[in-house]
């Protein structure tokens, strides 16, 4: 039987886990920010998905995000310390905030042994990484072997998108000055992917219909070993809804699922955006 207290899973906002589960299995989630103005909101706790992308939608000016302070992982990794054998964290993509770094460097200054995962992506499949973890311990699996497994499954990863802004993507450092006036002038919808970490440009479309098709066509390419799936949107609940029930209907034998981007990836990819995301197995 295996004990609850040994290992402490940690994460932060961006992973997007169902709260329950996050009750359930005792994970400790560290939030990201997001600041509006003079106004600065804890992800997932000043500020959900609900009350964001309105906000977003109504705001001038473009919102920042902020990484979790040095110190909330110090305060974090001292009182696991006392109380787990063992801790692995897994954060959002170290290309794109500084989260992984601080979760690394606060860890070694308070002596805890914490296994430090860049998920080199972020949302679903974060996510999923953790609840895989989780599940590797509930089967009875050593520490070693779920680490070992854990590290392994960043290069399975898979989010491919298209953007509901590209000036949000570009004034956050995503797309280039050119890659955007190109998808403008043109009317091009413009479809990115993770790569090693960071966002790039994957391919160019013409319209919302082609993105779908597009997409599907590509996930139908590694379909054969996945389990699950999730469509990723920025609010826009029923076109998710839609693809979720088409790719049941094309692949009845694949889990499929929708996530909602949390505040943090929304400020970069902005209201609008939909795509696709899975770990392969």
């Amino acid at each position: 039987m295996t004990n609850e207290f040994e290992i402490a899973w940690i994460t932060d906002s961006t992973a997007s886990l169902p709260e329950d589960f996050v009750k359930e299995h005792h994970v400790y989630v560290v939030p990201l920010s997001i600041v509006f103005g003079e106004e600065s909101y804890l992800e997932g706790i000043d500020i959900t998905e609900e009350n964001f992308y309105p906000k977003l939608a109504a705001s001038k000016v473009l919102p920042k995000t902020s990484q979790p302070a040095i110190g909330e992982f110090i305060e974090l990794y001292k009182k696991l310390k006392k109380k787990y054998k063992h801790a692995i964290a897994i954060h959002a993509s170290s290309a794109l905030t500084g989260t992984y770094q601080s979760s690394v460097t606060s860890s070694g200054m308070v002596g805890y042994n914490v296994e430090v995962i860049d998920s080199k992506i972020g949302s679903y499949p974060l996510g999923k990484m953790i609840e895989i973890g989780v599940e590797m311990f509930k089967q009875g699996k050593t520490y070693y072997e779920i680490v070992a497994h854990l590290r392994a499954l960043p290069a399975k990863a898979r989010l491919i998108m298209a953007p509901g802004s590209l000036e949000q993507l570009h004034k956050g450092g995503r797309l280039s000055t050119t890659q955007v006036i190109l998808g403008s002038l043109i009317k091009l919808k413009l479809i990115v992917q993770f790569d090693d970490g960071k966002v790039v440009l994957f391919d160019k479309v013409r319209t919302e219909r082609k993105v779908k098709e597009r997409l599907f066509e590509i996930f139908s390419e590694a379909s054969h070993c996945i389990k699950e799936v999730s469509v990723i949107h920025g609010n826009v609940k029923e076109t998710a809804e839609e693809w979720c029930r088409d790719l049941q209907d094309r692949f009845p034998h694949i889990s499929v699922k929708t996530t909602i981007f949390s505040p943090v990836p929304g400020v970069h990819t902005g209201q609008g955006t939909i795509g696709l995301a899975w770990v392969s197995e």
